[in-house]
Order: C-alpha cells, then structure tokens, then sequence
C-alpha cells in the first residue's frame, strides 16, 4: 500500500510538473521565491496593526513569530529525520521531470507549504470578522505551495503534509493565544 502510495506521488509529481511550459517558468520563479512576497507580509503586519488595539496587536505580532520559529524548527528536524531526496535529485526521474531549480537539501516536508499555510491560517483566523474575504489570502499559499511542485522539488504528499502541519500550527496557536489572553483579560478586569 504504502509503495502504491509512492508510485501515484511520483506520478503525480511528473504529470504536474510536465504541464509547465519553459514560458511559464519567469512566473512561477517570481512566486517560488520568498523576497516576492515580503509586501503581502507587510500587509499582514499592517492590517493586524490598524484593526487591533496597540497591545492586541502586539499579542498577536508575537504570536507569529512563535509560530514561524515552531515551523521552521520542525520542518528542519522532520526534514533531517525522514531524510527524503528531493525529486529533482531522484535519479530515477530526474530524466522525466523539467528541472529548472536544483537544491540539495531534502524534501519532505515543504517548508514553503507549512510556513505559508501556518502564516495565512494563523492571520485568517484573527481577521476573519475584522477583513471582508480574507480567505482569498489562501490564494497565496497555494500558489507558493504548487510553485514547489511546478519545480520538482517536491512531491506533491510533501506540499500537502505541510499544508497541513501548517494548519494544524496555526489552529494551535491560535487557541493557544485565546486560552493565555482571554484568561490574563479575565483576571486583569477582576483585580
């Protein structure tokens, strides 16, 4: 089952991959990379700091960053356990796939899909009542999430467990910040 499993990754992976064309590889390149997004990223901090108090907004803004440093951390050790070979360095492939970026560390799970995943659902639930259509943010983990795929430098199970770490971070964090700070709100109206 497992080996089943594997097989319809890889082709899947191939399939997904093969539908690229070399003149949508300037696109996909300008999403892959982290630098293009850096003003959604400002725009998160921006609407978190105009539709919350000062000091929410402070709670809220250090709930990122704990975030962010647990995702990063797990994807890095999960990564150097599991020890998965990126497709594009699967000799067994490589022929088959276009190749346009070649990193070298290992795949599972994407990094890219957990971070982007646990920013955006993190952000989504504080601002869900506050933003109108603030679940069209989830446009950008889903197309920064396929880019990996669109590059083979991920299967598609790696985009997909780390869209749901991801998630599940975010969920936890976000009750985990109502738990703390409802609770702390509660006993400072009391004294």
């Amino acid at each position: 089952m497992y080996k089943r499993l594997l097989e319809l990754d890889t082709q899947l992976l191939i399939y997904l991959n093969n539908l690229g064309t070399s003149s949508q590889d300037v696109f996909w390149y300008y999403i892959t990379k982290i630098v293009f997004w850096i003003p959604l990223y400002l725009l998160f901090v921006y609407i978190v700091v105009k539709r919350f108090s000062k000091r929410e907004a402070l709670r809220i803004l250090y709930t990122f960053i704990a975030l962010i440093t647990v995702a990063l951390s797990l994807t890095y050790y999960v990564k150097e356990y599991v020890l998965r070979d990126r497709p594009v360095n699967n000799e067994g492939i490589f022929n088959l796939l276009r190749v346009n970026i070649q990193p070298i560390d290992y795949s599972f799970f994407s990094g890219h899909a957990c971070n982007s995943f646990a920013i955006t659902a993190l952000f989504y639930l504080f601002v869900r009542k506050r933003v109108k259509n603030a679940w069209l943010f989830f446009l950008w983990p889903v197309l920064f999430s396929y880019s990996r795929i669109y590059f083979a430098v991920h299967f598609p199970s790696d985009v997909l467990v780390g869209a749901l770490v991801g998630t599940t971070l975010a969920l936890s964090f976000y009750m985990l910040y109502k738990k703390l700070f409802l609770r702390y709100n509660k006993s400072s109206i009391k004294a």
